[in-house]
């Protein structure tokens, strides 16, 4: 982080809400676990007695199945986005230029610039067309964040071997990825992968994720890392989670299908609704949503205020959740549409 830059540099808005008394749609998380998590969490406590094992050995083999690479690659983080900027700050460098994805997740700009860098906004359907020489890191999100776009895989896959050859490290934000049945970009030379264990596994509030990388940049993320950078019950609960292949296959299953449902009665409804492959969906309302997210908090449903993302002023994100809520949202929408 260049020290320069902090004060220039502000928050970034996001979704979620801490009221119990809303259903929450503007955040992206399953709102199912794991069968087994509550009691390794209990089971766990004992590890938050002591300091973790600082090489993480299950965690990182777990992980290393979970997205198909090799343990050492593994480097545990408190959450992908503390994933995101310990690869940017191993990487960017005060000027150095870096190809980011708009609209896209407002902590990529916001990271760059910490780190003294200048962030080079493309849309973000262009990002894996661009030339990347010059650039000292170019970022990928997919499916992106908001637009739930999920890059074609041979299009990535040549835009990173482009990277490569042009000495850019590729930053593949891959939060939402497991959602999908697309193979991790792990183990590509020039690429570092985020991941988060937020979303897919229901557990925000754990702040576990991982960076995989090889490499010189891979020997740079692990000497960065802070030592015991997951708690030893976060490591623990997080093996667990990504050892439930059944779970994985389970929530891609029904989430597609609920994401279908939704969709369709969200068109239905007069929403101009983006295709996705994410766990939420992209909603054009045709004028500023300001009213429509009042009326819908009024009412006990909280949407995503999507113009908080670069390039959009009158969107909305709602996360897919189970029939029940997609309903009770159908409902509201019925009295405020």
């Amino acid at each position: 982080m260049d020290p320069d830059s902090v004060d220039d540099v502000g928050r970034v808005p996001h979704g979620s809400s801490d009221d119990p008394d809303v259903l929450d749609l503007s955040a992206n998380i399953n709102p199912r676990v794991p069968d087994g998590t509550r009691s390794i969490y209990r089971e766990a406590f004992a590890d938050a007695r002591s300091y973790p094992d600082d090489s993480y050995p299950e965690f990182r083999a777990a992980a290393a199945d979970y997205v198909g690479c090799d343990p050492e690659s593994v480097v545990p983080t408190p959450g992908g986005l503390a994933a995101i900027r310990l690869a940017i700050g191993v990487t960017v460098s005060p000027g150095d230029r870096v190809l980011v994805p708009a609209p896209s997740f407002g902590e990529y700009v916001r990271e760059v610039e910490l780190a003294g860098g200048e962030a080079v906004v493309v849309p973000h359907r262009e990002v894996v067309d661009r030339d990347p020489a010059g650039c000292a890191m170019a970022i990928a999100c997919t499916p992106n964040n908001p637009t739930g776009e999920l890059y074609p895989d041979a299009d990535l896959r040549s835009f990173a071997d482009r990277c490569a050859d042009s000495g850019t490290t590729l930053l593949a934000d891959e939060a939402f990825l497991g959602f999908t049945d697309r193979a991790s970009l792990a183990g590509h030379p020039a690429a570092v992968v985020a991941r988060s264990l937020t979303k897919l596994f229901g557990l925000p509030g754990l702040r576990a994720g991982f960076a995989v990388a090889d490499g010189g940049v891979g020997e740079r993320l692990r000497t960065a890392r802070p030592a015991w950078s997951v708690g030893g019950p976060a490591a623990a609960v997080g093996a667990h989670a990504m050892r439930d292949s059944a779970f994985v296959e389970a929530t891609r299953r029904r989430v597609a299908e609920e994401r279908r449902y939704l969709h369709d009665g969200l068109a239905a409804r007069g929403f101009d609704v983006s295709p996705s492959a994410a766990p939420f969906v992209l909603c054009d309302v045709g004028e500023s949503p300001a009213e429509l997210l009042s009326a819908c908090r009024q009412r006990g449903v909280v949407l995503r205020d999507a113009t908080t993302f670069r390039g959009l002023d009158r969107h909305v994100r709602i996360a897919v959740r189970d029939r029940a809520a997609t309903e009770a949202l159908f409902s509201v929408l019925d009295e405020v549409w």
